[in-house]
């Protein structure tokens, strides 16, 4: 219990009233005898559960999902520890994040899933509410981790002892797990009482565990033999979404509005805010170190950088790849980035840097917060599942795609308008419009990786000995050491 309690005892600081405070027992009496009795014991549970969720989404979810494609490289200032990641050189020493993290997490889920069934609660309702979360929160990290690492521990039960034969398990293979991962999304969504969304949209809800089942499914359809019927699944879990309360607003830089969090956009996300947060998440290393900004640069470069945060660093940045993408007719550009010229004494500008515009916070007694809200699900992100699922199963993918390229391009879409062609040519178009549409989210390395196409759109992949072994993690040497029988990935022993 002690990884729950600390985490316990966390939220209660993030979230609680002093009052609340008195009545808690000291962390180390916290036992299962003592804590698991009543509805607030859950309610608490349940918050320490997200906190945890905060604390791998501040970092480990971009690195494990983006970081390794073609979306960022070498910054301003050095690469910060982020090079591994872009120019693909993972090894068992220097292995980045690691599960440790995410399996607590899953520990947090397990121990709801385990005791709160034995608790009276006022509304049953809420219960099952609370149970549900627990169930999405336990596939949604598995997703996660199948992803990075493939065969993994499968820790059903919570962590409540050393004993080393309940925590030394050998890893399980990946169709196990993807099997438990869909038994525990359906389990949430008949847990759930309605298709209504959480306040601010950060806690599970039966919309957000859809958007899940249809990226799972999506998955098992390409990378795990699922096919046909793994695609029609997708394709109606993410249908669902649309009979919600959802839709693309006008202006897509208003999605990551820190003053318009939770807006009708957004499906999922991960709460960030003043005086709730333990610093910046990555966008800080996005951004630009007061030290690093030229003197001659216009007055426009100067106010759209604007006030600088402790601990913004411009360690990377985006890359030519990406910034080429991009239309100037398209709303998306200013609103995901923008470069930085310097001017030289005869007038002529010289190219500097380029800041990540989106998720670059807000500004508190004149300093840069980068607490944004790190999105998990987004109705852009789902329309083009939704045409992701359908160019898969043969049929047109045109609606989906048009309606996200109506919303970036405004006055000039009939320019932009996509007319289906071939199944080949509709994927290339559907993955580079994810890109477009999502860049610096945490989703295009794994959107390579379902597509197939990391080995080929990465030279930093493919230029490497057996290259197919690396699209999966290493397991990091801090992990083998302390689970003995857990063995290493191919392609890094």
């Amino acid at each position: 219990m002690k990884n729950f309690s600390i985490a316990f005892i966390l939220s209660l600081f993030l979230f609680g009233s002093c009052s609340d405070l008195l009545d808690v027992s000291p962390t180390s009496v916290i036992t299962t005898a003592s804590f698991w009795e009543t509805e607030g014991d859950a309610e608490g549970a349940l918050i320490g559960m997200y906190v945890n969720l905060r604390s791998i989404s501040n970092s480990t979810l971009y690195y494990l999902g983006e970081a390794r494609a073609d979306v960022v490289g070498l910054g301003t200032v050095g690469d910060g520890g982020w090079s591994k990641y872009y120019l693909n050189r993972l090894h068992q020493d220097d292995a980045g994040p690691t599960w440790q993290s995410l399996f607590t997490l899953v520990n947090s889920a397990n121990l709801i899933i385990k005791y709160v069934p034995e608790i009276e609660f006022a509304s049953e309702d809420r219960k099952n509410n609370i149970l549900a979360e627990a169930y999405a929160m336990r596939a949604y990290t598995y997703f996660v981790m199948t992803k990075t690492w493939g065969d993994l521990p499968l820790r059903q039960e919570p962590t409540e002892s050393e004993n080393p034969e309940i925590t030394q398990i050998e890893r399980t293979a990946q169709s196990e797990i993807f099997q438990f991962i869909k038994g525990d999304i359906d389990q949430a969504l008949q847990l759930f009482p309605d298709n209504s969304y959480a306040e601010n949209k950060m806690f599970w809800s039966k919309p957000a565990t859809n958007a899940l089942k249809g990226e799972v499914y999506l998955w098992t359809a390409k990378q795990m033999g699922g096919g046909t019927a793994d695609l029609q699944t997708a394709l109606t879990a993410l249908e669902a979404i649309q009979t919600t309360n959802v839709s693309l607003l006008d202006n897509f830089e208003d999605v990551f509005d820190y003053s318009n969090k939770g807006n009708d956009e957004i499906i999922m996300a991960v709460r960030f805010a003043e005086l709730e947060s333990a610093g910046n998440n990555y966008f800080n290393a996005m951004y630009l170190i007061g030290s690093a900004i030229p003197t001659n640069i216009s007055t426009e470069a100067r106010e759209t950088i604007g006030a600088i945060g402790g601990g913004s660093n411009n360690i990377v940045v985006p890359t030519d790849y990406v910034k080429s993408l991009y239309s100037d007719a398209d709303q998306r550009k200013d609103a995901s980035f923008y470069e930085i010229f310097t001017i030289n004494e005869d007038e002529s500008l010289s190219y500097y840097t380029t800041i990540v515009t989106k998720g670059s916070g807000t500004v508190i007694g004149g300093s840069r917060n980068f607490i944004d809200d790190i999105i998990l699900f987004r109705y852009a992100d789902v329309l083009l599942m939704i045409a992701e699922a359908k160019n898969a199963l043969g049929e047109d993918p045109s609606m989906e795609i048009n309606e996200v390229r109506m919303r970036a391009y405004g006055e000039n879409y009939n320019e932009f308008a996509f007319t289906s062609g071939t199944m080949e040519e509709n994927d290339a178009i559907i993955l580079e419009e994810r890109l477009r549409e999502m860049a610096f989210e945490g989703k295009r390395w794994w959107d390579l990786v379902r597509f197939d196409k990391a080995i080929e759109m990465l030279p930093t992949l493919s230029e490497k000995e057996n290259a197919e072994q690396k699209i999966l993690w290493p397991i990091a040497t801090s992990v083998l050491s302390l689970e003995n029988k857990v063995l290493q990935n191919p392609g890094y022993e």
